[in-house]
Formats: structure tokens, C-alpha cells, sequence
């Protein structure tokens, strides 16, 4: 156990974790320089297309130094705030993290709070500066940064480039040097913590786990506590590029299991495996259930697809454990789904990855945060849903939840962004001055005004300087107002939204504005109203498409035509009457990106 190293790799969007974890796979001789690509580790096509890592990639990399062999487990992880869950779980399963810093951009929101995640577990923190060969780079301030931040002396930061390849013996010599081997006890019984898992159509499922005490062998019958289920461990072995299998494997090591689980719900990240001979007592402290920060439906296109659908979410869970979800009905789309996500970008990468891995064609409505509702009889509700809100004549309060918000930015751009934040209700604590030109402002803001596009204003405003992290603190009473919008008189549900009463009057014009342009006209009018209550507040109309009845009558009486013009009328109150409005997906989607 003296020669296994378990680490991660914790950095900021964009601070060069991918290419640098490339580097050190090619000089460790994990992966041929025939097989390395830009991103080696990242294997989904939306990975690469988009340049952002959504999934912690696990691998394993053996390295000789001073004549003695090392294993090394390296986990890439992302940096988007989005995925921090993936990084809490690659944290619980190392010893040490390389904390990387780009030495032209500094020190960013997540690079402090995954460092403070990696902290609270003991990790030994290794700080690097990447991109040392830019000419932007500014190695002395950005060093100065990471001293103040960690505390650590000036030498022990590690110049380094992945492009390349500067400073990568001396990353490996000092993951070797710096972090500790693990600790755990080989006669003990088998205590394994499962970190992640994927779904293989052939094999089944596929879990990979991090060993704290005891062994493993193959054809050992293991059971998972959680579930209270066992079954035979056909394969175990440890993960390079491809899964190589092996018959033992004991404490310390990370790998994986096949053991022929079909059922997505039978495998939870975070559980413990044990073996049924001789199990362990207690259950290894995981990792925090997930809280979900947005809310959105997601309904299959076709309503027959339905079963289709929950069994693509169900595979999608096992891959991604941050997605919560449950059932539900609307009366405009049918059977669907309540989801719950860590943010706008991650509910994005589902949808996309719904379509793709999966082909599910799927409608996603719009995105609220759940809400505390206390009605007038003293009942205390929770509502994720805008159409699950009681009657306001019932209604005693609504608290809405409140964040901490820490962006940090150059300050030249802090009228700016402090303008957007109080825009959005936010109300400023703090401004800290980093640097002579680096600030970093605290806001408390409703979680309801950043689901939308809060971060895409942030970038703009503040020409993609600015970094943003933030953590739920609790609720706070606030004048909230269900907006509703219908058609000919009809409410369209999944279009219904929860709103603070002073932007209720502008939202509801731009989205009766947006549907008029996206709603084909038909042979009849059609209103279109946004209302609180019985109270209408904005109202635009489609107009009809109208045939010209009158052409055959020229000449003559005006009462001819005014006869046939009454005729019509009729007929078209009583399309009306029968005639059903289909929206579009697209107005959905519109609905999402208003400005």
C-alpha cells in the first residue's frame, strides 16, 4: 500500500485540468502517443464538442521513481459549478488534489470552493500554476494569490504547462513525495466505497469503487449495504483506458466490479459493498445527498413514449447522480417528469443527453426553485411546481429561497455587475479587494432570479471576467404571484411561472409578445392573456386568417355582403368554440431564453 497514490484534480473552468491530466498519462506511458487525443479522458461527444468536462474520469497510471514502481489513481474532474457534486465524490475517494491555477487569469470563484471541499476531507493540496508558457502569464502576482490563499510557501508551488508539458516529472515527484498513502487495514473486512457507475447495454451495470478496508477476489459474493442486495462479483480489475481485469484487488486500490446488476435502481453512488462471508459493521461516510437548485418538467414529445423515457432518466441516473426526479402530470402535455437540477447548464446537458444517448425527443417547461407555502389554516407546503400553488384567498405567506452569492471580477466592471445584481433583488454584504485590480463582491439574491440567465448577463456584463459561485442559506418571505398564461381563455400549465409581483406586469407582456410570434395563426382569433388571479395584465391577439366571402358579391346591396360577413362570424365563434390551439416546442424553448 506504501506505492499506491490516490488524487484528484481541482481547478477553475477552463484552467487547463484535461490537457494537463493528457501530459501526465503520455509521461507516465498510461496511453501511447498513438492513442492520446486533446481530452483523452473526456469520452462523450458533448464533452469534446462543447470543450467543458461534465463527468470525473477516473484512471490508472503506473510510474517508476528512484528504482521504485508507484500506482498512480488520478481523477479529472470538472470545474463548472454545475457539476461540483462530481467533484465532491472524487474528493471523498483521494488522498491528495492538485489544485491548478492558470497563471494569466488568477485565482476564480470555483477554484476556492472546490479548494474548501478538498479541505474539509484533509486532502493534501498541491498547488500548480498551468499555462506558463502564454505570454499573458503572470507567474509573480498569480503566485501571490496562492500563497495568501493557502498558506503554503513560495516554492512549493509547481510552474507547470500542459500544452508543453513544463514542470510534469516534477508534478508526479511530488504527488510521490507530498501525498500520503492510504491507510487502511488488508485483514479487515471488505469495506468499499462505490464512487461511480455507468451503464453498459452488454454487461450491465458497472460500478467503480475506492477499497478503505480489506480485499476483494473474483467470484466473491459481495453485497451492497444500501440495498441489502448481493451478488457475485464476475469481474473485478482496475481502470486504465479500457477496464483490465485482475483477481484480487485490496485496501487502497480504485477500481471496478461487474457483477451482473441490471437494474439501475438497485446501484447508489455513495453505497457501501461488503462481502456476505465476513461484512463490515458500518457503512463508510459517503458523500451528502444532492439538493437540486432548479426545477423543470421534462415530458416525452410523444406521450406514448413515456415508460421510454423513464427508463432513459433511470440509466442517466446511474451515469450522473446529481439528477433527482419524480413523476407528474400537466394538463397541456401529459405524463412527464419533475427533475431536479444542480443549474440551468445541467439541465441543458441532460436534455442533450437524453436525445442523444437515449433518442428521446423531449419537451422541457419552465424552470422555477421550489417555494415554502403557509396557508391561512397554519398547513405548511413545499411547492416545486407553479400549478400546485393554493388559492391566494388561502394563502397566509410564501418564502422563496435565498442564496450567498460570490463573484469575483476586475474592478472595473463592479458598477456594472453591482447594477445587475440589486436588478435581480440581491442585496450587497460585502466587497473585498483581492488585488489592487481584483474584487470580490458578496450579494444575498433569491435562488428564483438566477435560474434563468443570470450567468449569461454576468459574462456580459462583465466581458467574461467574472467568476460566480454560490450556497443556499434559507428562506425569507417575499410577495410571490403565480403568473398564468392562457389561450382563448385556457390556461396552458407548463407555461404558468412563479414571480415576484413587481416583474409579474413586464414578464407576462414578453412572453404573450414572444408566443404571438410563434404560435401559428389559425381560421380564428386567438387571445392570448397572462393573468395573476382573475386579474388580466398583459393581453395580445392573433389574429384570424380570413377568406374574402365577399368576392363573388359585386355590385348590389351592401346588406348581401353584411349577410354573409354575419354567416361567417358565426361559423368562426364556433371554431372557436371547438377549434384547440397546438403550441409549439419551440415557444416552450423561447419562453426559457427571454431576456
Amino acid at each position: 500500500m506504501e506505492n499506491i497514490r490516490n488524487f484528484c484534480i481541482i481547478a477553475h473552468i477552463d484552467h487547463g485540468k484535461s490537457t494537463l491530466a493528457d501530459r501526465l498519462l503520455q509521461t507516465t506511458g498510461t496511453v501511447s502517443d498513438r492513442d492520446i487525443q486533446e481530452q483523452t479522458l473526456d469520452d462523450m461527444d458533448l464533452e469534446r464538442e462543447r470543450g467543458i468536462t461534465i463527468k470525473s474520469h477516473a484512471i490508472q497510471m503506473n510510474y517508476t521513481l528512484d528504482g521504485k514502481k508507484y500506482v498512480l489513481n488520478l481523477i479529472d474532474t470538472p470545474g463548472h459549478v454545475d457539476f461540483s457534486y462530481e467533484v465532491s465524490r472524487s474528493i471523498a475517494a483521494c488522498e491528495g488534489a492538485l489544485l491548478i491555477v492558470d497563471a494569466t487569469q488568477g485565482i476564480e470563484a470555483q477554484t476556492i470552493s472546490n479548494l474548501y471541499l478538498a479541505l474539509e476531507h484533509d486532502l493534501e493540496i498541491i498547488p500548480i500554476l498551468n499555462k506558463m508558457d502564454l505570454d499573458s502569464a503572470d507567474p509573480e502576482v498569480v503566485s501571490d494569490q496562492i500563497v495568501e490563499l493557502i498558506g503554503c510557501k513560495r516554492d512549493e508551488i509547481i510552474p507547470a504547462s500542459g500544452k508543453t508539458g513544463m514542470g510534469v516529472e516534477d508534478i508526479l515527484r511530488a504527488v510521490i513525495s507530498r501525498i500520503p498513502a492510504p491507510k487502511g487495514d488488508f485483514d479487515a473486512p471488505l469495506q468499499a466505497m462505490v464512487f461511480d457507475s455507468v451503464f453498459n447495454s452488454f454487461r450491465g451495470i458497472i460500478a467503480y469503487f475506492r477499497i478503505m478496508n480489506g480485499r476483494i477476489r473474483k467470484g466473491d459474493k459481495v453485497k451492497f449495504m444500501n440495498t441489502a442486495k448481493s451478488y457475485d462479483a464476475d469481474e473485478i480489475g482496475v481502470l486504465g483506458l479500457d477496464l483490465i481485469p485482475r483477481t484480487d484487488l485490496g485496501a487502497g486500490d480504485v477500481g471496478y466490479i461487474i457483477s451482473g446488476i441490471k437494474n439501475a435502481r438497485e446501484v447508489k453512488v455513495g453505497d457501501t459493498i461488503t462481502l456476505v462471508s465476513n461484512p463490515c459493521q458500518t457503512a463508510v461516510k459517503g458523500f451528502e445527498d444532492v439538493k437540486p437548485m432548479v426545477f423543470a418538467g421534462i415530458y416525452p414529445v410523444d406521450t406514448d413514449e413515456y415508460e421510454e423515457l423513464r427508463t432513459a432518466m433511470e440509466k442517466l441516473q446511474l451515469n450522473d447522480a446529481s439528477l433527482v426526479f419524480e413523476p407528474e402530470s400537466s394538463a397541456a402535455l401529459g405524463f412527464g417528469f419533475r427533475c431536479g437540477f444542480l443549474g440551468m447548464l445541467h439541465m441543458e446537458i441532460i436534455q442533450e443527453r437524453l436525445e442523444r444517448e437515449f433518442d428521446m425527443t423531449v419537451i422541457t417547461t419552465v424552470p422555477n426553485v421550489s417555494y415554502k407555502a403557509r396557508t391561512k389554516k397554519g398547513e405548511d407546503m413545499v411547492i416545486n411546481n407553479p400549478s400546485d400553488m393554493p388559492d391566494p384567498s388561502k394563502l397566509d405567506y410564501i418564502e422563496e429561497p435565498y442564496i450567498s452569492a460570490q463573484v469575483i471580477s476586475k474592478s472595473e466592471y463592479v458598477g456594472s455587475i453591482m447594477r445587475l445584481c440589486i436588478e435581480k433583488r440581491g442585496i450587497l454584504k460585502n466587497q473585498v479587494y483581492l488585488t489592487a485590480d481584483r474584487v470580490e463582491l458578496s450579494f444575498e439574491m433569491p435562488l428564483g432570479e438566477i435560474v434563468f440567465d443570470f450567468y449569461d448577463k454576468l459574462k456580459t456584463v462583465s466581458r467574461g471576467y467574472a467568476s460566480f459561485d454560490y450556497h443556499p442559506i434559507e428562506y425569507r418571505e417575499s410577495e410571490l404571484v403565480k403568473l398564468d398564461i392562457l389561450l382563448n381563455g385556457d390556461q396552458v400549465d407548463a407555461l404558468s411561472a412563479l414571480i415576484h409581483r413587481d416583474h409579474a406586469f413586464d414578464l407576462g407582456k414578453k412572453i404573450c409578445l414572444k408566443l404571438k410570434e410563434l404560435i401559428p395563426r389559425q381560421q380564428f382569433m386567438i387571445a392570448l392573456q397572462a393573468a395573476i388571479g382573475a386579474k388580466i395584465v398583459a393581453r395580445e391577439t392573433i389574429s384570424a386568417l380570413r377568406k374574402d366571402v365577399t368576392a363573388k358579391c359585386y355590385g348590389g346591396d351592401i346588406t348581401r355582403k353584411r349577410k354573409l360577413l354575419e354567416k361567417q362570424k358565426k361559423g368562426k365563434k364556433r371554431m372557436r368554440q371547438v377549434g384547440n390551439v397546438e403550441v409549439p416546442q419551440e415557444a416552450f424553448l423561447a419562453v426559457l431564453k427571454l431576456d
